[in-house]
């Protein structure tokens, strides 16, 4: 019998091998003879799709399982298969099985057929070896690991390096990653700046300096409005941390503000308390700061504040704010800011507002609420899930590239020397404790959208659109997990009686998420319904939440004043001793301005090789109804996508960042 073998080799750089390649058909009636598959260094470049006949002395049957094998030629060179193809010469059509992963020295990989599978679906003792083969030998490679107590477990690596092939970034990811920083470095290096470190810039106006090819149009238009009460509102709402703003219905004992205080402020013939109780008042409480260890720079104290901050959503000004408290615990002489103070000392209130936002956001709502959550889940799926697993299918494409720019994030920005503690008043042992702080509130929860919206009462909030825009994109999403899920577990018994799935929540709830007894996930599933909740914020934490919190922080921090990383001097007690010369000493200096504009234009900068959500350049599902709901879910998501910029069609400052070909299929970043 003769059977025709198609194998396909990756296109990106150095996929391509020079290795001798050799293949093994595993049918359920024999075993091909290992066949060498032709021409060293000719065959398997980069994007090729070589074919080739595979002859066997009698019929295979049904082919189970494909045998590659990758030996040294010459030196050693590693080989990125995408996928091969048989075709069956008893009329059984062409076979497909999935691949893409590297082949690293001389070895071994067995391949299957590309239809997903849950283990109750087996029952070839052949297949049921594979796949735990597969799972065990994951288990020694992907190994959890506590970077730190009190935090989610991580992947067993010190540092990216020590990662396996698979997890890697590509080639052309990998030099665009190293030299994007350096480029923004450059250019800042090039004006002589970045080296200035401890000199205070002179004036606001000298930040300008900074700005020359690292801009942005929001950027820009955040230099010209950030003195401006409607914008420094607007970012609570449509910012890079747009999680933290809730309605309240009374003031916080520890807020020491009066209806009087904040009545000029309000519309005509209405009190404070008739505004709380109508669902108009709403507070930023960044009580999370409250003595959390500040950073030493260069021997120079840093220093924070837990600012309180009242807002009022005004009929004909918007969301503004009417009170700052920048104390958590205020004594007599703690100063209320009011917007009547004077304007230098409302101002400095605002920016020491927007630095415990930039502390927040970069610490809790990016990393910890997105990086480090979708990490456990990218561990135990590896550690769990074979490749045939419908479940790994579905969520690989969204755990791309996330262990290795976490590992780099730990290496270095958040390490110990890392860029966080060269210029961040959390960096070091500050911003180990703020996430520890996080964790133990940390709630699966508020990990969904609707809830996390109806919990903090902002349902109603008007130009809220990162919610509107949040809401499109999980209904898209849920809706498309639904459908898959409902193709392989028709009842809440096919659920529970997957042993996989069942080590996979295990692995996550008890190891991942290790003494977090709040967390409100089981470690257990029990139906259909909790296992699309659970995937569908899998996928929007990976792609929608991820894009709201890491897209705009150049757009918001580029302009210094607007969002400092660090604070050099302490919160003011006296409003009206406070100058333009005490707000220079306070911001951060020219070389802290420097890194900060470089690092945040190097993250949240979009991607080179960025794959929007929803496209699946690796074919993993080969089943006509599972791509036909992969179809319907980019037709639904290109519909929000023009929905969205339909929206924000000739808007002054239009907000993007959840259209869905803005939004990563996965966290790269």
């Amino acid at each position: 019998m003769d059977y025709k073998v198609t194998v396909a080799t990756g296109t990106s750089e150095y996929s391509g091998t020079n290795n001798y390649i050799y293949i093994t058909l595993v049918g359920g009636r024999g075993t091909s003879d290992k066949t060498v598959l032709d021409n060293p260094g000719l065959d398997f470049c980069r994007g090729a799709v070589d074919q080739y006949t595979v002859k066997a002395s009698a019929s295979l049957g049904q082919i189970l399982l494909v045998r590659l094998e990758k030996q040294r030629y010459f030196v050693e060179d590693n080989w990125f298969c995408r996928y091969v193809t048989v075709e069956d010469p008893e009329g059984g059509g062409t076979l497909y099985f999935p691949c893409y992963r590297w082949l690293v020295g001389d070895v071994k990989v067995e391949l299957r057929e590309g239809t997903a599978k849950r283990r109750q679906d087996d029952s070839e003792a052949k297949l049921l070896a594979h796949r735990n083969a597969e799972v065990k030998d994951r288990q020694k490679i992907y190994r959890w690991q506590a970077w730190a107590t009190g935090i989610p477990k991580c992947i067993d690596a010190k540092s990216e390096a020590d990662l396996p092939q698979d997890a890697r970034f590509d080639n052309e990811k990998r030099s665009d990653f190293e030299g994007s920083l350096h480029y923004a470095l450059l250019e800042l290096s090039l004006k002589k700046l970045a080296i200035k470190f401890g000199k205070s810039w002179s004036d606001l106006d000298d930040f300008k300096r900074i700005f020359w090819k690292l801009k942005s149009p929001i950027s820009e238009y955040t230099m010209e409005h950030w003195r401006e009460d409607w914008f420094f509102g607007y970012q609570f709402l449509n910012g890079s941390n747009p999680r933290m703003i809730k309605q309240i219905r009374e003031i916080p004992s520890n807020f020491h503000i009066t209806g009087d205080m904040v009545q000029a402020f309000l519309k005509p013939q209405t009190t404070l308390e008739k505004e709380l109780k109508a669902g108009n008042i709403y507070l930023v409480d960044h009580c999370i700061l409250d003595e959390v260890p500040t950073n030493v720079i260069k021997n120079q104290k840093q220093h924070l504040a837990a600012p309180l901050c009242l807002l009022y959503e005004h009929p004909e000004h918007h969301l503004i704010p009417i009170a700052i408290q920048l104390e958590q615990r205020p004594e007599k002489h703690t100063p209320i800011f009011l917007p009547n103070d004077p304007p230098l000392a409302w101002l400095l209130a605002k920016i020491w507002v927007r630095h415990a936002e930039f502390q927040i956001f970069q610490v809790l709502s990016h990393l910890l609420r997105t990086h480090l959550v979708v990490e456990v889940f990218c561990v135990a799926t590896l550690r769990q899930l074979p490749a045939v697993h419908p479940l790994y299918k579905l969520l690989t494409p969204h755990l791309r590239y996330t262990l290795e720019i976490n590992c780099r994030g730990r290496s270095q920005l958040i390490s110990a020397d890392g860029i966080f503690k060269r210029v961040v008043s959390t960096g070091g042992e500050g911003l180990l404790v703020l996430a520890q702080r996080e964790y133990k509130v940390l709630t699966y929860r508020s990990l969904q959208p609707l809830y996390d919206f109806t919990d903090r009462g902002v349902t109603k909030l008007k130009d809220y659109h990162y919610r509107d825009h949040s809401l499109m994109l999980w209904d898209c999403i849920h809706k498309y997990v639904t459908g898959m899920v409902s193709l392989y577990y028709v009842t809440d018994s096919d659920v529970m009686e997957d042993p996989e799935l069942q080590a996979w929540i295990k692995d996550v709830a008890e190891e991942g998420f290790v003494d977090l007894p709040h967390f409100g996930l089981p470690g257990e599933l029990k139906s259909k319904q909790e296992l699309i909740t659970l995937l569908s914020v899998v996928v929007f934490t990976s792609t929608a939440q991820h894009a709201a919190t890491n897209n705009g922080q150049f757009d918001w921090c580029a302009w210094v004043p607007n969002t400092p990383c660090t604070m050099r001097m302490p919160p003011p007690e006296d409003k009206d001793a406070i100058t333009m010369e005490l707000i220079m000493d306070s911001l951060p200096d020219i070389s802290q301005s420097c890194v900060e504009l470089a690092i945040t234009w190097h993250l949240g900068r979009r991607q080179p090789d960025a794959i929007p959500i929803g496209q699946y350049v690796e074919e993993y599902f080969t089943e006509p109804k599972a791509k036909e709901l992969i179809t319907a879910f980019q037709k639904d998501l290109k519909s929000v996508d023009e929905k969205i910029r339909e929206q924000n069609e000739g808007a002054e400052l239009p907000y993007l960042y959840l259209c869905p070909s803005e939004v990563e299929n996965s966290i790269t970043i």
